[in-house]
């Protein structure tokens, strides 16, 4: 699909010679080139994804410097960020000083070799680097760019700085985040962020189907912000029928009950009891039969209209035994159930370890270490091995080399420059950086 098919390159050597990831030979976006500019969560999740599922992404970073996140601690021992260890597999990394004039040339002719241009500056910043969609489209006329940014590239926000929490508190999310005698709280997961590199990812693929049969150019303009917007689905529907924002209800649900957290005598366990006939079987399970027949509970909108009386029925009997004794009832009953783990534990689930979702990648400082591997499957596809993330400016010289067809001087008079990093130089110290 597009110029990235047409590069001639070597034919012969490793994968990472021939300028694609090892895990591109044969998957879904082999051939999609994905030239990377972005930085810290939104963009990196995003562009990790399209890496995934077998595109050659070249992430671009600042000389010394990088990506910003390089700097988050806590460290492994070679000085690994565990941050950037989470979003940014399956990339090569080139340095570049984007502002000097030869750093925008040297973007420019990447762009000319790639399928896609993925950018989450602030609006403005592209265009005032000579990058903006126009310019790119003058060296490559069936560009895909994807602008990710807080707010979008139009209305009265469009400039101002965002990052997730903003768009948390903006977007609503915030407000029914919590315990509802609690102040509102922010989503445990970065949702906001993550939700961008997710909608990111989904446009892109979509832009790419649209312009193969189009062959126009796509510019997708993706906000942070109406990504959550986007995210907030039923609950903003409420909000538009009845007039009334929801409220926070903790783990507990707007209008199914019983949904939610319970105290059990050795920690906690969810119930999500969605459809009638959970109810029936969950009653049984736990020998109250007589509340199947219980007028005030025999419909789910009665169970809903009366949560403030079942519920601590149901807090009392759950109480009595432990998170295995319920599992081991409530799993001959066929009631959809789970113990409420943290992190380490979901990690080593059963079923997460029989699914091999943990991946070991072997990383050039640091050994063999273990991630979170992607999660789209096609079934029939064996496993696809895993590059780590790279060094700062790691793959600088080989992309120069195979891709624009530089020769050593040249690479060496924009590295002596400072338009092009030293592939092994040290970044900035950690000193200062947030954890």
């Amino acid at each position: 699909m597009g110029s990235a098919t047409s590069d001639p390159g070597p034919t012969s050597g490793s994968a990472k010679d021939q300028g694609t990831t090892q895990a591109g030979h044969g998957q879904p976006l082999s051939g999609v080139r994905v030239l990377d500019l972005t930085r810290v969560l939104a963009g990196p999740f995003g562009t990790m994804i399209l890496g995934d599922l077998g595109a050659d992404v070249i992430k671009v970073e600042e000389p010394r410097h990088g990506d910003g996140v390089r700097n988050i601690g806590p460290f492994y021992p070679g000085g690994l960020s565990h941050y950037f260890l989470a979003i940014n597999r399956n990339k090569r990394s080139i340095s570049v000083d984007m502002k000097s004039e030869a750093g925008r040339e040297l973007i420019l002719d990447l762009v000319e070799h790639s399928d896609v241009v993925i950018e989450n500056f602030r609006p403005g910043v592209m265009e005032r680097l000579g990058l903006g969609f126009e310019q790119l489209v003058t060296r490559k006329p069936d560009v895909v760019l994807c602008s990710i940014s807080g707010f979008g590239q139009s209305g009265p926000m469009a400039e101002k700085p965002s990052f997730d929490l903003v768009s948390q508190a903006l977007s609503g999310v915030m407000s029914i985040t919590g315990e509802p005698d609690d102040p509102p709280t922010k989503m445990g997961l970065p949702m906001g962020d993550l939700g961008g590199g997710l909608w990111g990812s989904i446009a892109v693929l979509a832009a790419l189907i649209r312009r193969e049969r189009t062959g126009q150019p796509q510019h997708v303009d993706l906000s942070l912000l109406e990504g959550l917007i986007g995210l907030l689905g039923y609950l903003g529907q409420l909000a538009i029928l009845t007039g009334e924002s929801p409220q926070r209800l903790g783990s507990d649900h707007h209008s199914v009950v019983p949904y939610g957290r319970f105290e059990v005598k050795d920690g906690h366990l969810v119930l999500a009891l969605h459809v009638g006939g959970f109810w029936r079987g969950f009653c049984r399970a736990i020998g109250r039969e007589d509340l199947i027949d219980d007028e005030r509970f025999r419909t789910s909108g009665r169970r809903s209209e009366n949560r403030a009386i079942l519920v601590p029925i149901l807090q009392d009997i759950l109480r009595q035994k432990t998170r295995a004794q319920w599992q081991e009832l409530l799993d001959a009953a066929d009631v959809p159930h789970a113990p409420l783990l943290d992190v380490g534990e979901a990690l080593v689930h059963e079923q997460i370890v029989s699914r091999n979702v943990l991946r070991d990648i072997n990383h050039p400082t640091e050994g063999d270490v273990q991630v979170v591997g992607p999660v789209v499957r096609f079934v029939g596809d064996a496993p696809q091995p895993l590059r780590p993330p790279p060094l700062l400016g790691e793959h600088s010289r080989e992309i120069l080399a195979t891709l624009l067809g530089r020769e050593d001087a040249a690479i060496d008079a924009l590295i002596k420059s400072g338009v092009l990093g030293e592939p092994d130089e040290d970044i900035d110290s950690h000193e200062g950086t947030v954890s």
